[in-house]
């Protein structure tokens, strides 16, 4: 009974600082995430793209040199810890930038997803049918057209619960960035917990805002995906697909007009 009385009395007490570190986790953890996708996109699309015999030797060598630069970016950033990188990289780049801790929470969280998004992308992309891509170029499509115009949206649709699933991490793994002083949830119940000398109860406190949070997402997530899967199946999968390429083959020719 007296520690649900503490948890209690923490909450009115502290509840202002509990508020912030949710604003500034759920701040730093979408941010990232967004920031991260549109990275990942750029760099698991292009990685993606198989280049025509017919292309010139100089594309085939800076395609050869940007898919190495990727490999190696995604490599590191997966394979180290994240706490390790915003200690690193906010002393790094900070005479650089000459930034605060939020802006360098979110390039820390960007980039780090980032390189798992570029996984989940380019797996997404590889889950396509080839069929689909060969239909594409047998009307007079570029690589680059069917990647934008065909395979890529459908490649979205397939990887979203991944994306969504990246998206709850960083709202756990914002929790690393109080290393760099960042007043997120986690920085804030340490704080209060030193200042009560109840860390039980704090803590306590915390996770359940985390799951709170968590939980909250997950179910967002889930309503938008089936929201997504039913407006794919409001026609056949025939009638999409060549829906897909008559819209596809109207803006290659529009394209060719100018």
């Amino acid at each position: 009974m007296e520690f649900i009385t503490n948890c209690i009395d923490i909450l009115i007490q502290y509840w202002p600082s509990f508020f912030l570190g949710i604003k500034t986790t759920l701040l730093i953890a979408l941010s990232g995430t967004i920031i991260g996708l549109a990275l990942g996109l750029l760099v698991g699309g292009i990685r993606a793209i198989k280049l025509d015999k017919s292309a010139s030797s100089s594309i085939k060598i800076i395609k050869k040199i940007y898919d190495t630069i990727a490999w190696i970016y995604i490599e590191i950033f997966r394979g180290t810890p994240m706490m390790v990188q915003a200690v690193f990289l906010y002393y790094a780049l900070r005479p650089i930038f000459n930034w605060t801790y939020i802006p360098a929470g979110i390039f820390v969280i960007s980039v780090n997803t980032g390189a798992y998004m570029a996984e989940i992308v380019r797996s997404g992309i590889q889950s396509i049918d080839i069929g689909q891509t060969e239909a594409a170029r047998s009307l007079g499509m570029s690589n680059m057209q069917t990647m934008m115009n065909v395979i890529l949206p459908q490649a979205i649709k397939n990887a979203f619960p991944s994306i969504g699933n990246e998206f709850i991490v960083n709202i756990k793994d914002s929790s690393v960035l109080m290393i760099i002083s960042i007043t997120e949830l986690m920085f804030q119940a340490k704080s209060i917990a030193g200042s009560t000398y109840k860390f039980t109860e704090t803590y306590f406190i915390t996770a359940c805002v985390y799951l709170c949070m968590t939980l909250t997402t997950s179910i967002i997530l889930n309503l938008i995906e089936k929201k997504m899967n039913h407006t794919k199946t409001t026609l056949p999968q025939s009638d999409t697909f060549a829906q897909t390429m008559n819209l596809a083959k109207e803006q290659s020719n529009h394209e060719r007009t100018y």
